[in-house]
């Protein structure tokens, strides 16, 4: 076997290095059901034997839309790419609008659908696709082609010379994917992704993942976004077995059917098991509930390497034996390794599953990226708190006098898909602009300070960096979503989503009655709670950046609300225009 150069050399690595029988397992009416190594790659070699049978050439785009990770996105994506041609993923979760501009401007030739649930949405808008020939599906849906259909077009394997024609003339410099950017403003930007910018990745970041042979994953993080596929790839490069969940609502049933020893997480998801483990802790009484926040407040001051001494390791051995080994146990029993990304990580969540014994590895990088340009690795004092570890190998990172991170390496983008204008925009003199606002430390760590386009000035002419707020006031269980504005104005403030959960069983206890939603945003006792977190959060902050005043909204915000993006970035244009009632009630009297 050659050293992997293309995405579609690592199922074959693989095959010659670990030959699992079970390299993807999905689960179906009720089992898990495995695909060997073996299979993964005949099943791989049979599609792109069919897609060549449809017609598919080289620098062809086909569309893959699922709702969840599974098998046959997997071996289509290498089916596809062995062809010389680009899988287009695209997120289930956007508008039909979005939809018709990706495919339209992808010029995709066929789309793959994971569902029904995705294909009528697709259905709706495929008229105005002039370039797509055909639909197809991976569950079996009456009217609509199924998946099974291209491979047995590529059961006759009387073409597969054709099929290593292609292969061998794939260079890793060549376009392997166009991976749309969901963009806080304006239309999705069609990222060019070559096999080497993801390739790169892999064995890079492979280096601070502690990973043995016959580990598993669980995979559950949308498999369109370029973290969790780069994950996915280095899993298959490493022997690891990949279970794929059955959805967000199943992750728990799947952690403890699956058991496995590593994952990958966003920092929502960790700040909701937090909060679901401290609700249950709240329900105990007596010793028992005292001993669960002793627990917690030690955990909270955790520190890696025994930093804190021989009697702070005392205590948190004690804690975790008595109370975090139950939180571990209810993550499977062997989860060792957590790996985050997407967006900042509030380390109060660093430290309490690093004292649970699950330590969160935070990285750093963009879709632009590939994406890691750094990440921490919790062997030989690689992992510090509050920092986004240090950066890959093959990757050059400079602080811009204004103090944003510049990247170079062989994981930058080829550029966006027909857009030489914005492409130019972000590289310059070979390094990517991402945006960011962060510094390095004495020991090399980056840390993560601010969106540079995020940050604003208000009229006095003092700059607010609404992040930093804005994750300080997501720490309290009242609050679920904020958005820090005042771009121009004479103070920040906010605009907040309630943690409706929380506050009406905080409500219950307190007998005070609240109808619905609507009630609960005007509910003088709510609102000064939430007045009391907030004033708890600015104590950290400057005058100037401090929340002044906020509104409270009675809707849950969500990506098919359109307050944000499929990675969970706040859509701030749009929130702004959705509330511009309550921004204005605000600022009216100011």
């Amino acid at each position: 076997m050659q050293k992997v150069t293309r995405l579609f050399d690592i199922p074959y690595y693989q095959l010659e290095q670990h030959n699992l029988d079970k390299s993807l397992i999905t689960k179906r009416n009720g089992k898990w059901i495995a695909t060997s190594t073996q299979e993964y790659v005949d099943k791989a070699n049979a599609v792109s034997r069919g897609l060549l049978r449809l017609g598919i050439k080289p620098n062809d785009k086909i569309a893959i839309i699922s709702l969840t990770n599974r098998t046959e996105w997997n071996i289509m994506d290498i089916g596809i790419l062995q062809l010389g041609a680009q899988n287009v993923p695209i997120y289930p979760t956007i508008s039909e609008e979005e939809y018709e501009y990706v495919l339209n401007h992808s010029e995709a030739n066929y789309c793959f659908v994971s569902c029904i649930e995705v294909l009528e949405k697709v259905n709706r808008i495929k008229k105005n696709v002039k370039s797509l020939k055909g639909i197809y599906s991976f569950d079996e849906i009456d009217d609509c082609a199924n998946w099974k259909e291209i491979l047995k077009k590529g059961s006759d394997k009387s073409n597969q010379e054709e099929v290593e024609e292609l292969k061998s003339k794939v260079q890793p410099t060549d376009l392997a994917t166009l991976i749309y950017t969901s963009g806080t403003t304006g239309k999705p930007k069609g990222v060019m992704m070559s096999h080497q910018n993801i390739v790169s990745n892999v064995i890079s970041s492979k280096e601070r993942v502690p990973a043995n042979e016959n580990d598993s994953a669980l995979s559950f993080l949308p498999v369109c976004h370029i973290f969790e596929r780069m994950i996915l790839y280095l899993y298959q490069y490493c022997g690891i077995e990949i279970y794929f969940a059955e959805g967000l609502d199943k992750i728990s049933d799947n952690l403890k059917e699956v058991k496995p020893n590593m994952m990958t997480v966003v920092p929502r998801l960790l700040e909701k098991v937090y909060e679901a483990i401290i609700a249950k802790g709240s329900d105990l009484s007596g010793i028992k509930k005292n001993l669960f926040f002793w627990a917690v407040d030690v955990g909270l001051k955790f520190e890696p390497y025994g930093t804190n001494g021989w009697w702070y390791e005392f205590k948190l051995s004690i804690a975790r034996k008595l109370i975090f080994s139950k939180w571990k146990e209810g993550l499977g029993g062997n989860l060792g390794i957590m790996v985050s990304g997407s967006a900042a990580l509030q380390p109060r969540l660093s430290r309490i599953f690093g004292a649970a014994g699950i330590p969160v590895m935070e990285g750093y990088g963009l879709t632009e990226t590939a994406p890691v340009i750094a990440v921490n690795d919790v062997r030989n004092h690689g992992w510090k708190i509050g920092t986004v570890g240090k950066v890959i190998t093959g990757v050059e990172v400079k602080i811009a006098e204004d103090g944003e991170i510049l990247c170079k390496g062989p994981n930058v983008m080829m550029g966006y898909y027909k857009d030489t204008e914005k492409t130019n925009e972000v590289i310059k003199n070979g390094y990517f602009h991402t945006g960011d606002i962060g510094e390095v430390d004495h020991e090399g760590f980056l840390k993560i300070t601010d969106r540079k386009k995020e940050m604003f000035k208000t009229s006095g002419g003092k700059y607010v960096a609404p992040q930093l707020l804005e994750n300080r006031c997501k720490q309290s269980r009242f609050i679920e979503q904020i958005m820090v504005v005042g771009e121009g104005e004479k103070m920040p403030a906010a605009i907040i989503q309630p943690n409706f959960d929380h506050i009406y069983a905080w409500a219950k206890k307190k007998n005070i009655v609240i109808k619905d939603n609507q009630d609960l945003i005007q509910n003088e006792k709510v609102i000064a709670r939430i007045d009391e977190e907030v004033t708890l959060a600015n104590e950290n902050f400057a005058k100037w950046e401090k929340i002044k005043q906020f509104r409270l909204t009675p809707d849950v915000w969500s990506i098919e609300g359109g307050h944000l993006t499929p990675t969970m970035k706040l859509k701030r244009k749009i929130i702004k225009e959705k509330y511009i009632d309550l921004y204005n009630a605000i600022y009216e009297h100011v």
